[in-house]
């Protein structure tokens, strides 16, 4: 597993700063939950070196790039398959819709 420091990770608690090393940089990254920070540095590292693989690009900005898109690739799909229910969703909840109906139809036929 790829991590985003080779060090131990340095927190300051008194301006929520973390240091994480991302393709062998530093950053000194502020926010209010430094375990996230680590956990999205590590992730941004493990693509970063994931792309760096598969290239031959040495370029560390151009990999950055490459590895964002792959990042935004993700979100993407992620998002498209929240927002638009695939057809065997959408046809079980009309088929739960129509079920609910009868239902409610003989209750108040019976009620």
């Amino acid at each position: 597993m790829a991590t985003a420091t080779k060090q131990p990770p340095t927190k300051d608690a008194a301006n929520g700063s973390v240091r994480v090393e991302i393709f062998d940089q530093v950053y000194n990254l502020r926010g209010s939950d430094a375990d996230y920070i680590l956990k999205l540095a590590e992730y941004v590292d493990m693509k970063m070196r994931a792309v760096s693989e598969q290239t031959a690009t040495v370029d560390s900005v151009r990999l950055a790039v490459l590895a964002a898109l792959n990042i935004a690739d993700e979100y993407h799909l992620l998002k498209r398959r929240v927002e638009v229910p695939a057809p065997e969703v959408r046809q079980r909840a009309s088929k739960l819709e129509s079920a609910l109906d009868e239902v409610l139809q003989d209750t108040r036929r019976t009620g």
